[in-house]
């Protein structure tokens, strides 16, 4: 619908003597009774062609050509606004085209091959992953998905690193377990890892080597045995969830392979580091940030801002067109760093796109969980979904727009019932099953209706698949921005709309015709939820 009115409305400027604006904003009205779509055209155009909007609305609707079995009534409102509703013939006709795309439909090449590389979840191996790493990890792969769907190249990749004080800790956690095991007295420090996961680490080390490793340096075996483990755990997580990643980056290999220190360099060249307190700063105020900040301690150690820009240059250098970065709120204080330094050593950084997520608070009850890592005082998004479901998981992560933080009510997610927003809308696709199963049961063949949706004329009907319709465009909008909550709220409005409409007829009928019509509709409904479900990542049941 809405090239189709861009083509039409530029014809109509060309055809009055005017050039087309470079850019047409055509979208739907916040309204009802303002038509099925609506522009700013005249608007847009007026000041520069030196005309009143709304007379210049008037002289492109006088030139409109607008085909009159597409297009039922095209009308000028407020300051110059041209909205237009499209018949209920063209909308049937659109339904046709769903049914014939199928899982296709809403499928673009908007991203015309356009590489881009999503970097989410990047947890270092210190542990599984806790429900504070899901929001993330969901949140990221459905962007990925999206973009997929719109016709971009996209790769995941997974950042971490396996070196520094935390990995020290972390082995010396398992080496001093295993003594335990092997009936030493231990007193294990409060800031080390307490996890039974660490436990079971030391235990694989002693039933592999037995009592060999009582004088093995935690940064040997006992380090790289939990990383191994950790990560292998933290695989199986995401795999469980339907996540997978083209590659994992080391961030251990900036240092190895020199790249820290060619960072380093390209911003002395620059003239924008200088030393203080024996550490080394970045001088950051003088490219519009806030503050200076230190990349390089007195320790001689960096902050994590350093090596991220060098692993930033790196994926320049690999050559992305989009290199999009998933944070927790963490990080919101780091990355301006980190884009200012990347656009002074020559790189656009226009070019990275930073969405941070909020904090996640899962409710037991009346009380917050308080969550620590460290303390192994968490749930694990394994826990999680053993106990309400992967799709459950999916869902509710990405149902809220990430830039507000988020409660997971897992009563809520155990229910099964309409309150419940995941079993909602698939209960919306079992239920169409059901129906399908029950016209083959009375020898009704549901393949072949859409000859006959002309018949679809109720008030019900034409709502459901206009809903239906704008499919498309709300997938295009949401790998655009970025924002997959809204084609959560999509796919429930349709189920919604669904069920409204089953509510109000019957689908299969003493009409065959009728109910061929019907059937094709609620096929189209079926198509719709199981393509959105695919890009949500979770399941599409045939009945529960």
């Amino acid at each position: 619908m809405k090239a189709y009115l861009r083509t039409i409305l530029t014809d109509a400027l060309q055809r009055a003597g005017y050039p087309a604006p470079p850019d047409v904003t055509v979208e739907r009205p916040r309204q009802e009774g303002h038509g099925d779509l609506t522009t700013n055209v005249a608007m847009v155009a007026a000041k520069s062609l030196g005309k009143k909007p709304r007379a210049l609305a008037d002289e492109i609707v006088a030139h409109l050509s607008a085909d009159p079995a597409m297009v039922a009534r095209v009308e000028v409102a407020g300051p110059g606004f041209i909205n237009v509703t499209f018949t209920d013939a063209f909308f049937r006709r659109q339904l046709q085209e769903l049914l014939r795309a199928g899982s296709a439909f809403g499928r673009s090449s908007l991203g015309n091959g356009r590489r881009v590389q999503v970097e989410f979840v990047s947890a270092n191996p210190t542990g599984p992953l806790t429900v504070g790493h899901g929001r993330g990890a969901v949140f990221g792969d459905t962007v990925s998905r999206l973009l997929e769907w719109t016709g971009h190249n996209v790769e995941r990749e997974y950042y971490f690193n396996n070196a520094g004080r935390q990995m020290r800790i972390l082995g010396d956690s398992v080496r001093l377990r295993y003594l335990e095991l092997l009936g030493d007295t231990i007193e294990f420090p409060p800031d080390y890892y307490q996890g039974e996961y660490i436990k079971d680490i030391a235990r694989h080390v002693l039933e592999r080597h037995g009592e060999s490793m009582r004088s093995e340096p935690a940064e040997g075996l006992f380090k790289s045995a939990a990383e191994e483990e950790i990560f292998a755990d933290i695989r199986a997580t995401l795999t469980n969830l339907g996540i997978t990643f083209a590659s994992y980056y080391n961030e251990h290999s900036l240092y190895t392979d020199g790249k820290i220190t060619a960072v380093v360099e390209a911003l002395k060249e620059r003239g924008l580091t200088y030393e203080q307190d024996g550490a080394l700063w970045f001088k950051a105020s003088a490219l519009g940030n806030e503050k200076d900040k230190v990349i390089i301690k007195s320790s001689g150690e960096p902050t994590y801002r350093l090596p991220d820009i060098a692993y930033h240059v790196e994926k320049f250098r690999r050559g992305y067109d989009l290199m999009i970065d998933i944070f927790g709120a963490d990080h919101i204080a780091t990355y301006p760093d980190v884009l200012v330094a990347l656009k002074a050593m020559g790189f656009d950084a226009t070019r990275v796109k930073v969405l941070i997520h909020q904090f996640v608070t899962i409710m037991m009850g009346n009380e917050v969980v308080k969550m620590s890592t460290r303390k192994a005082n968490f749930i694990t998004l394994d826990e999680l979904a053993a106990d309400v479901g992967t799709d459950a998981v999916r869902y509710f992560f990405i149902m809220r727009t990430v830039s507000s933080h988020l409660n997971f009510d897992i009563a809520l997610a155990r229910q099964k019932s309409d309150e419940n927003p995941v079993y909602y809308v698939q209960y919306a696709h079992a239920r169409i099953s059901s129906i399908l199963r029950f016209a083959e049961k009375e020898g009704t063949v549901v393949e072949d209706g859409a000859g006959e949706i002309d018949l679809l004329t109720t008030p019900e009907e034409l709502v459901l698949i206009r809903r239906l319709l704008q499919f498309p465009e709300t997938v295009e909008s949401c790998a655009m921005t970025h924002e997959p909550h809204r084609l959560a709220d999509y796919l429930h409005d349709v189920a919604g709309t669904f069920h409204v409409f089953y509510h109000h007829h019957r689908v299969v009928t003493s009409d065959e015709r009728l109910t061929a019509a019907r059937l094709a509709l609620v096929r189209a409904v079926q198509i719709v939820l199981r393509n959105g479900f695919s890009i949500l990542g979770i399941s599409a049941p045939e009945q529960m």
